[in-house]
Parts: C-alpha cells; structure tokens; sequence
C-alpha cells in the first residue's frame, strides 16, 4: 500500500531544520542560497522575495547538484545552505528532502512559505525575479 501525501511530508521534513521567515532573512544575509520555486504565475500574483533565485520545481535538482554540470555558480558545494521557498511551505519541504538526498545536506525549507513571509511583514521586491532555467 502506498504511502498517503501526510506520510511522505512527515518524512521528508525529517531532519530538516525549517526555518521562520524571519529566520530565512538572517540566513541569506549570511550567505545561504534562497530559492523560490513557485510558478510564473504564482510570483506575478504574490510578488518576488529580494534575493531570491527562482528556479522552477522541475529543474531544481540538476540547478542544484554538487558538482553538477548544469548547476548554477551561486552553488559554492555540497556544504551551501539553501532555503527553498514555495507559496505555502509544503513542495518546499518535498524539493528540500529532495537536496539533501542529492547531497546537499543544509537544504531546507521556510515555514508557510511566501504566505507566511508576507503576514510577517517583511518585504517584497520590484525588480524582476532571477529566474534560472
């Protein structure tokens, strides 16, 4: 019998330390990798997070494989920590657990996801969001 999506959020967010949105802030201050992966769509609705490389969901792992060859240079090695962030903080934890089987063990994900960065008052950006295909 197959697992049902609870089992499998459960599991993924396993060993992830989730982070609050304020939590994400300090963290790419300091240098992690903040990765929007939320549709075209959604970022044109919502707004873009300052920072942010978005990449779309179904490229993630190739953008973000150590060593990869299709890896983007922001991706300093195995050791980066990236935060990834979806529209409500649950394919964020599923593209986290994902990274970290690929080998990057500081992946996470951000709590809520964009929903709660905007109750939290923080800010959103004008500029054009990095997108990377």
């Amino acid at each position: 019998m197959a697992a049902g999506l609870e089992t499998v959020l459960e599991h993924a967010r396993r060993g992830l330390e989730r982070l609050t949105p304020e939590q994400a802030v300090a963290a790419w201050r300091g240098g992690a990798l903040l990765v929007d992966i939320r549709t075209s769509e959604q970022r044109a609705e919502r707004g873009a997070l300052p920072g942010a490389i978005c990449i779309d969901r179904t490229v993630l792992e190739w953008r973000l494989q150590p060593g990869g060859r299709h890896s983007i240079p922001e991706l300093a090695g195995p050791d980066t920590q990236v935060i990834v962030v979806c529209r409500q903080g649950y394919s964020s934890s599923l593209a986290a657990a994902s990274l970290r089987s690929i080998g990057l063990q500081r992946a996470t994900d951000m709590i809520g996801g964009v929903e709660a960065w905007i109750e939290a008052g923080l800010p959103l950006s004008d500029d054009p969001p990095d997108v990377r295909r």
